[in-house]
């Protein structure tokens, strides 16, 4: 295995936070919101009535946050990790999204425990959950999504048939505790293989977990407008749809941006997202005051992030100008000298196809003994990266 794409600690828990706070807002805000709603339907079949009510079963339905942890702690690859997170936060959303649209209550009432141990975890179960969230059971849908996560530790056959009654046993707790009823076991289930469908641990470039950022961002604006209303938060999810599909086609020039300007319904459809990244560049021009702004990279090949005018006005003379960022409109002061832009997605791996042209923009503006200042929108990535090719491009 390449060393490279192991994790590192810090990483793995880093993503294992990230996920149990998403789980921590989501899931109780869906709980409130069928609370508030005064919920009372429900899923229940008549196979349903014949389930027994087993307390025991309620030792195994609590391990399933030990199961949550060991699954990010244990994953050795990024690849696998970065997988393991999407598909934990797209199962969160999804089925936070469908409690909010579709709230159920379970339909019988569970009997008293007497038995100490389990008497004693009911109670800790019933102050963190409600009778609420029912269909899809996130439980089950978890359950499957840790399965790929963890048999490739579990050894040999044995254990991973350990490891299997393991997790078929927390699915089957949620009947046998009465949290759910099948109905919901079968749908977390086929959201589970959904979110396993959807999100494969090779993703086919950078451009799926942006794309991906961005769709988790718009659900979770959604699930704020079953919380608070206002169509505010329907055209902001609309607004980071429309990013996470020009993300997902690999669409560099989805903001028609024209001579380092945007048009106005670009504005209008896209404005959360060009807000955000002017703030973002606000931010980096704060933290990074006392240090200059670009740097030399090589003889005519000046380096660094969008400048303000003032900013500006230090290149050299007559230097042309690159632009490289597709998220912000360009200096005034710099449209007004020799200008190209070559739109490149924000994080997104750089191919052959949109590389050459820049190349050959930064050779032609050399070899007339001009200057050219290359930049991205921070000065962190893209225009590092193109630099650092056109040296080598140079070399040649």
């Amino acid at each position: 295995m390449n060393p490279v794409a192991v994790p590192s600690m810090r990483e793995r828990v880093t993503q294992l936070a990230l996920n149990g706070a998403l789980f921590g807002l989501c899931y109780p805000l869906a709980n409130h919101l069928a609370e508030r709603s005064g919920a009372a339907r429900s899923v229940a079949l008549p196979w349903d009535a014949a389930v027994p009510f087993l307390p025991w079963m309620v030792l195994p339905y609590m391990t399933s946050g030990l199961l949550f942890g060991l699954s990010f702690l244990l994953t050795d690859s990024r690849a696998r990790l970065s997988a393991l997170s999407r598909r934990v936060a797209f199962a969160t959303v999804a089925a936070c999204l469908v409690f909010a649209a579709f709230p159920l209550r379970f339909s019988y009432l569970r009997p008293l425990v007497d038995a100490p141990l389990p008497a004693w975890l009911f109670a800790q179960l019933s102050a963190m959950d409600q009778p609420y969230n029912q269909l899809p059971s996130l439980h089950v849908a978890y359950c499957v999504i840790f399965w790929p996560a963890l048999r490739r530790f579990a050894g040999g056959r044995t254990q991973q048939a350990a490891l299997a009654a393991w997790l078929l046993l927390v699915a089957a707790a949620t009947v046998f505790t009465y949290q759910h009823h099948l109905a919901d076991v079968a749908a977390g289930a086929l959201l589970g293989l959904l979110a396993i469908r959807l999100l494969p641990e090779a993703a086919s470039g950078a451009s799926e977990p942006v794309a991906f950022s961005y769709t988790l961002m718009a659900g979770l604006s959604l699930l704020a407008w079953f919380a608070l209303g206002g169509l505010w938060w329907l055209y902001l999810c609309a607004s980071l749809l429309l990013v996470a599909w020009a993300y997902h086609r690999r669409h560099a020039a989805f903001l028609h941006k024209h001579e380092g300007r945007y048009p106005l319904w670009v504005w209008l459809l896209y404005a959360p997202y060009l807000g955000g990244y002017l703030l973002t560049w606000q931010l980096v021009r704060w933290r990074e005051r006392h240090r200059p702004p670009f740097d030399r990279h090589s003889e005519r090949l000046w380096v660094g992030r969008r400048l303000s005018n003032a900013e500006a006005a230090r290149l050299p003379a007559g230097c042309a100008v690159i632009d490289l960022a597709n998220e912000l409109s360009e200096t005034k002061a710099l449209r007004n000298r020799p200008y190209h832009h070559f739109p490149l997605l924000d994080l997104h791996a750089l191919d052959a196809r949109s590389v050459q042209p820049i190349l050959a923009a930064i050779a032609a503006h050399a070899a007339q003994g001009r200057d050219i200042y290359l930049h991205c929108a921070m000065g962190y990535q893209r225009s590092r990266h193109i630099a650092q090719l056109y040296k080598e491009y140079s070399q040649q």
